[in-house]
């Protein structure tokens, strides 16, 4: 067998009489890094508690590495007063373990057994491991501020990130994680994405972002209809592979029909005849046994689009060097933004930077501090933000909600809306959200939904949009992707799902240092100034006088990088000619090559090829005049680009 292997053969798994997987066998290689995809409730949460040895499957094997150390995020925080840094630090179980026998040994004088301690302490890098979580917290979007602050004092998401960093902070095995990026904003995803990458164990990642899945994995394994199939490569990969397989198994089912109904007709038509009924009888038995085809088919419970928003005042929103904050603390200042019928801003900037501020202050929940506020007439804001699913009433349902937000529409066309978002019927079977089902113990995913569902219902022209997709699995993304897509009003967006920011917004506004302005780039040129940014800080975390001459150095840096682009644009043109040279050369090289070959076989001088021998002589003399000349021209680019340094 394979140890080091982990191995699902012929595996049923249930939870009560519900089967989410039948059936399934696969094998995971070490270092691999799957994607574990399907829709909500098809048993991919079940699948890692069955990992973790919380679950038993209901039929077949599994078969785990065996001493594999396996790191998972918890999802509860409990309110410790124990410092941020101290508990991420906690993921290494070996070098806690180490830290209580060494002060043990060390109480007791045991000399032999401290110098064993020391020596696998260094062996695991224990002696860098507050330097690893710091970095940890650092990449997660914590302040230097905060690792040493307690637990307790940090938010729920807050307190996820820790979570998460524990897990990182485990020297584990394998890895497994259930929607990491659900709290995370844009650079920190754009991080730990890095650190999946670099990562050695075995990773298995349940996400709902396509582009996060991309960068991450080697291979996905995808639940579907109680079967768990798993592919190579990426997530484009996979629906590339997936829409190829559901095309040929159709074209299948499509055959097989054909084949059922002549058979059928055959055995209608015959089977009273004497002299046919034998065969009659044999196509029936064919029938009986006949392994049925599925027809394929790619359900999404979700369709829908905003409604016609009203006539839009041109422009829609302006605010003139205005400020705003929290009490006495200024937040961003000299905001000048005018906001358009049908424009589509995506809001950058790392960490506490101000975009939920800012997106806030533009649905007038915070009040200026200072500057103008102009609204157009007709302005009608939509705005969508986690904390407002707090506002929901927890013993309505979705229904109850739509007809107390719109009483003058009939109830069957708010069924049909609901329908859209996945909220169907009276709960009497089907996997759909009932529509009469209160909304009080709804998933987070649920709960987006029906507040996506109640925000587009009225209508807006201007629509803000502060991490709309936490929580929603892929076919809702898609859903709202396309819906937006065909929105006609000016958006807002801040979100930390790439594929739903490139497909939707039209231009970006970075807010960084207290500001806003124009960012003149893509996602790609977003993700270098994160890290242009974060060697920067750390730059100034190794020189703590650096303050002291920051503006000379700002001048400095800037002075460098006009002589880069300087030293860029005189090299520019030589290198191309260059790589031009180099192209010509080794196609001349290779025919010379060939005609050397040619002329000296001595058949070439007396069988029917004879007579193009001039032709061949003159080709390479051409050739090798044409060589020298490119190689001394080659010399000289080399001497000029040797006086122009490339940094």
């Amino acid at each position: 067998m394979y140890p080091f292997v982990i191995s699902l053969r012929n595996l049923r798994l249930a939870r009560g009489a519900k089967v989410l997987i039948e059936s399934a066998t696969l094998q995971i290689h070490p270092g691999w890094k799957v994607g574990l995809t399907g829709a909500n409730g098809s048993g991919k949460s079940s699948l890692f508690a069955m990992l973790r040895d919380q679950l038993h499957p209901d039929q077949g094997d599994l078969d785990m590495p065996p001493g594999w150390v396996i790191a998972h995020v918890a999802q509860e925080t409990p309110g410790l007063a124990q410092p941020a840094i101290d508990y991420v630090l906690d993921g290494d179980a070996e070098l806690r373990r180490i830290e209580a026998e060494l002060a043990a040994a060390e109480a007791a004088h045991d000399g032999s057994h401290i110098g064993e301690l020391h020596a696998r302490l260094h062996e695991i890098g224990g002696y860098a491991a507050r330097a690893r979580a710091a970095a940890l917290l650092d990449g997660l979007g914590f302040l230097q501020s905060d690792i040493e602050r307690p637990v307790a004092d940090f938010s729920g998401g807050w307190r996820m990130r820790l979570n998460l960093a524990q897990a990182l902070m485990c020297r584990s095995d394998l890895l497994l994680l259930d929607e990491p990026t659900n709290h995370l904003d844009l650079d920190a995803v754009i991080w730990l994405e890095a650190w999946l990458r670099d990562y050695r164990g075995t990773l298995l990642l349940i996400s709902h972002d396509r582009e996060f899945l991309d960068a991450c994995v080697t291979h996905i394994a995808h639940i579907e209809q109680q079967k768990l199939a798993l592919y190579t490569g990426g997530y484009s990969d996979f629906e590339r592979q997936r829409g190829e397989r559901l095309i040929q198994q159709q074209a299948m089912f499509e055959r097989q029909q054909r084949d059922i109904a002549h058979m059928e007709d055959y055995i209608r038509r015959f089977r009273a005849k004497a002299t046919k009924a034998r065969q009659a009888q044999s196509r029936i038995k064919a029938l009986e046994r006949m392994e049925r085809i599925a027809a394929a088919h790619v359900d999404t419970p979700f369709s829908f689009a905003f409604r016609d928003a009203p006539p839009a005042p041109d422009p829609l929103l302006q605010i003139e060097d205005g400020a705003v904050g929290y009490g006495d603390k200024t937040i961003l200042e000299r905001i000048t933004l005018t906001l358009r019928p049908g424009e589509r801003v995506g809001l950058l900037g790392r960490n506490g930077a101000g975009k939920s501020t800012l997106i806030k202050l533009l649905a007038h929940e915070l009040q200026l501090a200072s500057g103008r506020r102009l609204e157009g007439k007709g302005l009608a804001t939509g705005y969508f933000a986690q904390h407002q699913l707090e506002t929901l009433r927890p013993d309505e349902s979705a229904l109850q909600h739509m007809v107390r937000l719109d009483p003058q529409t009939r109830e069957q066309e708010l069924r049909d809306y609901l329908g859209g978002f996945d909220f169907r019927g009276d709960g009497v079977g089907g996997t759909s959200t009932p529509a009469t089902t209160p909304c009080g113990p709804f998933s987070g995913g649920e709960k987006s939904r029906l507040a996506l569902a109640l925000l587009i219902w009225q209508r807006p022209n201007l629509l803000l949009l502060d991490e709309p997709t936490n929580h929603l699995d892929l076919e809702m993304r898609h859903a709202l992707t396309m819906a937006l897509q065909d929105y006609e009003g000016a958006m807002v967006l801040v979100s930390h799902d790439r594929a739903l920011l490139r497909a939707t917004c039209d231009r970006f506004v970075l807010v960084d240092g207290g500001r806003i302005q124009p960012f003149d780039g893509d996602l790609d040129d977003y993700r270098d100034w994160l890290a242009s940014r974060r060697a920067e800080v750390a730059a100034a975390a190794a020189c703590p006088d650096q303050a002291a001459d920051k503006a000379a150095r700002k001048a400095d840096r800037a002075q460098a990088a006009a002589d880069r682009q300087a030293r860029l644009v005189a090299r520019r043109p030589l290198v191309k000619e260059l790589e031009q040279i180099d192209k010509r050369m080794a196609a001349w090289n290779k025919e010379k090559a060939e005609l050397d070959a040619k002329l000296a076989d001595p058949a070439l001088y007396t069988g029917p090829q004879a007579g193009e021998v001039p032709a061949l002589n003159k080709r390479q003399a051409e050739l090798a005049e044409r060589i020298e000349e490119a190689e001394l021209r080659w010399l000289e680019l080399h001497e000029a680009l040797e006086a122009i340094p490339a940094d």
